[in-house]
């Protein structure tokens, strides 16, 4: 794959923002401000723009879908999708009826991240039992795959009413809709994307991403003894580019505290300190800093994992709608232009040790 066919996207849970005084923003401002953000990344060279889904004040995705829609009405390129679909709580008839509309709406332009989620809310809400969670995803994951591939469909299962030759609306045109399996860590996950025949997305949201090239090497390991040829692998991670590395991580550590220390509440986490956010921005998951910052450590990342797509999680926390468009900006005209320029250049191969030593003694006589 050549660097202009690399993806750079957005992901975004559509964040409840504040204001210019620090106050949440309603609910319906923030879609329509999330609307403008799409149609903003377009404008600026975005390859897709992609929203998750949640139940939870905090978010404003629970109806991604409608809002890709009104997104794909007032753009012409960008591809449109989702970060990730909670298929386990979803009946895949609906999913697929609701983005093959979709397709049609963006005149081609819909795709799909599947996954289990790494948020539980919507078991309780659509009355599913967590007991179910591996079944759940397995079942109607094998629904979707065959309802995208080969229709009719005759299908049965646990998890909802069996389908005997069953056509569903609307049809779609032959490799339209890409669904790719969004995975956070689990080698079973990676197994059954690779078993399935469907891209992988790794959900990169903490330490080196190095960590995950086991994971990569497994899933391609694994298509080659299911029968499939290599894949797409993607990559998702959280960031914000500034015009500085000190703008940018001003902006973002307060967010990200507050995000974190929510979470470690919540979730029995560690508490987040400035030490473990500049630790990220160093050497893990975070892409924060300049333009050129950004851009250098996303390009060694893409290219120590032979990446085909990056989705950057913009703005983490309530960072405010200006600053979120500023990010945008940034990230279109100048992280992903870089990027791809410093791609195609060789990687720099180290010297040989005896070189290494020789050179040190040389300045040493210097």
């Amino acid at each position: 794959m050549t660097t202009q066919e690399i993806e750079f996207g957005l992901d975004t849970p559509a964040w409840v923002t504040v204001d210019e005084s620090g106050q949440p923003l309603n609910g319906d401002v923030v879609i329509r401000n999330t609307i403008e953000e799409a149609v903003f990344a377009d404008a600026v060279g975005i390859d897709s723009f992609n929203i998750s889904e949640h139940y939870r004040p905090d978010f404003m995705d629970s109806a991604g879908h409608v809002m890709l829609a009104a997104i794909a009405g007032r753009t012409e390129r960008i591809r449109l999708g989702t970060a990730v679909t909670v298929l386990s709580t979803q009946d895949p008839v609906r999913v697929y009826t609701e983005f093959a509309t979709l397709d049609a709406v963006s005149n081609g332009r819909a795709q799909l991240i599947v996954g289990r989620g790494s948020l539980t809310e919507s078991f309780p809400l659509f009355g599913f039992d967590l007991a179910d969670y591996e079944t759940l995803f397995e079942e109607k994951l094998d629904l979707l795959t065959r309802l995208l591939r080969d229709q009719p469909v005759t299908w049965s299962g646990t998890v909802r009413s069996p389908l005997t030759d069953q056509y569903v609306s609307p049809p779609l045109p032959e490799g339209h809709l890409p669904t790719w399996v969004g995975v956070g860590g689990s080698p079973q996950s990676v197994i059954r994307a690779a078993r399935y025949g469907l891209p992988l997305m790794l959900a990169v949201i903490g330490g080196p991403p190095s960590r995950f090239a086991p994971y990569i090497d497994l899933y391609k390991r694994a298509l080659n003894e299911y029968g499939h040829p290599p894949l797409p692998v993607g990559m998702h991670s959280h960031g914000y580019v500034a015009r500085t590395d000190e703008e940018a991580v001003d902006i973002q550590w307060p967010y990200w505290a507050e995000m974190l220390e929510a979470s470690s509440r919540e979730r029995g986490w560690a508490r987040p300190t400035r030490k473990k956010f500049q630790d990220e921005i160093a050497g893990g998951s975070l892409y924060v800093g300049s333009p050129e910052t950004v851009a250098t450590k996303l390009a060694a990342a893409i290219r120590l994992l032979g990446l085909s797509r990056f989705d950057l999680a913009y703005a983490l926390g309530r960072v405010p709608h200006e600053q979120r468009m500023a990010t945008i900006e940034l990230y279109g005209r100048e992280v992903i232009p870089r990027v791809r320029e410093l791609l195609q250049d060789p990687p720099v191969q180290p010297l040989p040790s005896d070189q290494r030593s020789a050179g040190k003694d040389a300045g040493s006589h210097v």
